[in-house]
C-alpha cells in the first residue's frame, strides 16, 4: 500500500507572532528583529520547519518517557511520524510540511490596518545597572491567515499500514491541538504567537485509501 494524503487547512494568528528573519545589515533606526519574509513577494510567512519542529517538541513532552537528548532518541510513534537520523534505526520522515505565506494581506487592508506587519517596541531594564535596552520587534498582525499544507505518505513497508495511518493522523491532531494552547514563533511567554487551525481537512492526492479510513482521519482532524 502506498500514498499520499494532503492535509490542508487555515492557519488564523490570535495575537501577533514573530518569526525572526535576518537583521544583518539594518540601517539605523531600523527594526532589530524583522520577520521571515517571502522573497517573491515579500510578505511574512512561517517557514515548515517552524512548525513541525514546534510540534514535535510538544509531542515529546507528551510521548516520551524522560527527557530525550535528542529528537532521534523520541517515541516510536514520534520518529515513525517525524523521522529519525539515528545509526541502526534510520527512518524517513512520513510528515512533509510546506512553507506557508500569508494570503489574507487584502482582506487585511480592506479592514483599514495599513500594514500586514506591526512594530512592538519593548524594553529590558538592567537590574544592576537600571540601564534600559529598548527593542523593535516586529510581528504578523492579529487576524493573518497562512494556508496550511502538510503531505502524509503512507509507508508501503509497514505491517499494518491502516491503522498506523488513523493511529498517526490522532497523533498529528493532538500536536496541531497542543500547538493551539502553546505558542508559534518566538516571545510566546510575553502573549506572542497564539494561533488557531481551521479548516483541517485530508484528502488523497497520490495512490488509494479506503474511504472509510480516510473518513476516521478527517473525523480525527475535525475533533481535535
Amino acid at each position: 500500500m502506498f500514498a499520499k494524503i494532503e492535509i490542508t487547512g487555515v492557519i488564523e494568528v490570535v495575537t501577533g507572532m514573530h518569526i525572526g528573519g535576518s537583521s544583518a545589515f539594518a540601517a539605523i533606526g531600523a527594526v532589530d528583529s524583522p520577520v521571515i519574509r517571502d522573497a517573491a513577494t515579500n510578505l511574512p510567512m512561517i517557514p515548515g520547519s517552524s512548525l513541525k519542529g514546534k510540534m514535535r517538541t510538544l509531542l515529546s513532552k507528551q510521548y516520551n518517557t524522560e527527557i530525550a537528548a535528542k529528537p532521534d532518541d523520541d517515541d516510536e510513534k514520534l520518529t515513525r511520524i517525524f523521522g529519525s537520523a539515528k545509526k541502526g534505526n534510520v527512518k524517513r520522515s512520513r510528515l512533509l510540511v510546506s512553507d506557508m505565506v500569508l494570503v489574507n494581506a487584502d482582506e487585511l487592508r480592506r479592514q483599514g490596518i495599513q500594514s500586514i506587519t506591526e512594530v512592538k517596541f519593548e524594553n529590558s531594564i538592567n537590574r544592576l545597572t537600571a540601564v534600559a535596552n529598548p527593542r523593535q520587534i516586529e510581528r504578523a498582525v492579529r487576524g493573518s491567515k497562512f494556508n496550511l499544507d502538510m503531505i502524509y505518505e503512507i509507508d508501503n513497508s509497514s505491517n499494518d499500514p491502516e491503522n498506523e495511518l488513523v493511529e498517526d493522523f490522532s497523533i498529528i491532531a493532538e500536536g496541531l491541538k497542543l500547538l493551539e494552547y502553546d505558542y508559534l514563533g518566538g516571545s510566546g511567554s510575553r502573549g506572542y504567537g497564539k494561533v488557531k487551525f481551521n479548516d483541517l481537512n485530508a484528502d488523497v492526492v497520490i495512490g488509494e485509501v479506503d474511504e472509510a479510513v480516510l473518513k476516521k482521519c478527517n473525523d480525527v482532524l475535525k475533533s481535535k
